[in-house]
């Protein structure tokens, strides 16, 4: 593709995204851009939703991950994961969301507060931070680095100028409405990122001369096609990967601010629970088309004899952009950009709004005077769009410096990547969401942060000796003594993305042993 054609591309989409925006954010207040006015048509939230819980991570990285065999998600595998995800979806749709909407939260961290204190609510909402942060940077590295390997690197611009101006472009069109304009902007590009995928499955089928009812056959002859898992031994063990994608979904959705930021936008908790019923039966059917792309991509490359790339998560930008038909490459490279920008712009609009009301305290002023009518005026404290712009400004600034620093270090699949940090950084979450919601004990509320970072060196000490090191200094030779301790202490068991699961186990123990009965 010649660089004006790309540049068309971007420029017109972005043009389409802006005018959205335009029409959407006009006239938006702090309760637009926070919770939408609770005036978010459900359906149009459940297939948005879509786009935000896929991202760059599921286009790039799951049909990557197919043909993988070093990974616990090879194959069809990561669908034991999105079978557990429903059992996570049910749970958020029947508790978790019915509780939102009766208090009637801005940001669902503030539940905390109510039941246990404030040190325990701004623990959970610094445990948010820490995890959308690092997971929105995770999902934009993945698709700016593509973008960068494949498309600008040959035309001599830098990775910090591609980071920039992508989170530029996400800021300009987010800053103003808010969740308003991203329940729209998220339900076009989820359009967009499908699409691209449909008609990429499509081509493939044509030019290996498969009908569809063909495809399994060429899939399983390519020794891609097993789906379940039963060695208990093996990394993608069945039950361990379906209990891992319950407890991801919990956290990842129901206990994120981004995610929840959208469905309380809802009017109503019944429009908010069939959004969620819709979202998670169209999930599953969206990621057996990724799967079936990436097995289709791995059959194609067998055939054209084009060698595989050594990092994965580049197999599909590849076959795209340098062995597919124009139109085709151009058809990946707006879904590309699809991906990332549905990624980040509803992470850095929840990360604003969970920084103004968690941590800063400042509640929105037309949520203030809607929840407490009788309020004067001097009885809240606004919002002022000059904090929350500077706010949103700031966010943009350190995902930026994030994404460039995993730019000059990372490495590995991004997909286990994400899920690794998820398990160390929302386990805290998970620990007290489920403390607060099955137990009627109180805790000593000062005491919550220091359970909550105990319970993530713990699980750091027992599966993150990658982590340990970087992050300790400590040499090639320590880390690997302090492994061969681990696998004594275990009998060689190793920790997956389960790691979150015993994460948010070990905080709730924490908080039993500084709780007392809530009858003294």
């Amino acid at each position: 593709m010649s660089p004006s054609l790309i540049l068309a591309i971007v420029l017109g989409y972005f043009g389409l995204i802006m005018a959205v925006a335009w029409r959407t954010g006009k006239g938006a207040g702090n309760a637009d851009f926070f919770i939408g006015g609770h005036r978010s048509p459900w359906l149009l939230v459940a297939f948005g939703m879509i786009g935000t819980s896929l991202s760059g991570v599921t286009f790039l990285s799951v049909p990557g991950v197919v043909g993988n065999l070093a990974s616990p998600n090879q194959q069809f595998g990561y669908m034991q994961v999105v079978f557990g995800y429903l059992v996570g979806y049910a749970f958020i749709a029947g508790v978790l969301m019915p509780l939102y909407y009766r208090l009637r939260l801005t940001s669902i961290y503030t539940y905390l507060d109510q039941r246990f204190g404030p040190s325990s609510y701004k623990t959970g909402a610094v445990f948010f931070l820490i995890s959308r942060t690092l997971g929105a940077s995770f999902r934009i590295f993945l698709v700016t680095g593509v973008f960068q390997a494949f498309v600008l690197q040959p035309l001599g611009v830098p990775y910090f100028i591609t980071i920039a101006a992508t989170l530029l472009l996400i800021w300009v069109y987010t800053h103003q409405g808010g969740i308003r304009t991203i329940v729209y902007t998220d339900a076009l590009q989820t359009g967009f990122m499908l699409a691209a995928v449909v008609l990429t499955v499509l081509f493939i089928g044509r030019a290996l001369g498969l009908s569809p009812s063909g495809w399994g056959a060429a899939i399983r002859s390519e020794g891609l096609g097993q789906v379940f898992f039963w060695d208990p031994k093996a990394p993608g063990y069945f039950w361990k990967q379906f209990l891992s994608g319950a407890a991801i979904a919990t956290v990842m959705t129901g206990l994120d601010q981004d995610m929840m930021q959208k469905n309380n936008s809802c009017p109503d908790i019944r429009s908010a629970q069939k959004n969620m019923l819709v979202f998670s039966i169209v999930l599953v059917f969206v990621n057996v088309a990724f799967l079936t792309l990436g097995a289709l991509l791995y059959r194609y490359a067998a055939v054209q004899g084009i060698a595989v790339p050594e990092t994965t998560d580049h197999l599909y930008p590849m076959l795209a952009l340098e062995h597919f038909p124009v139109v085709y490459a151009a058809i990946f490279l707006i879904g590309l950009i699809a991906a990332a920008f549905s990624s980040a712009d509803s992470a850095l609009t929840a990360l604003t709004t969970s920084f103004c009301v968690d941590i800063l305290g400042m509640p929105a002023e037309e949520v203030a005077e809607a929840e407490h009518p009788d309020a004067t005026a001097a009885a809240v404290r606004p919002a002022t769009k000059r904090t929350r712009f500077a706010i949103h400004a700031a966010f943009s600034g350190l995902v930026l410096l994030i994404c460039y620093a995993f730019y000059a270090w990372s490495s590995g699949d991004v997909l286990g990547n994400l899920f690794r940090a998820a398990g160390f950084t929302y386990g805290p979450l998970l620990g007290l969401f489920f403390f607060g919601l099955f137990s009627t004990r109180r805790i000593r509320d000062g005491w919550a942060p220091l359970v909550c970072v105990a319970s993530v060196l713990i699980c750091l000490a027992l599966a993150g000796q990658g982590i340990l090191g970087p992050l300790f200094g400590l040499s090639e030779n320590a880390v690997n003594a302090w492994q061969a301790s681990v696998d004594r202490l275990l009998h060689g068991y190793r920790f997956g993305f389960e790691i979150l699961i015993l994460n948010g186990i070990l905080t709730s123990f924490g908080l039993l042993l500084i709780s007392r009965s809530a009858k003294t």
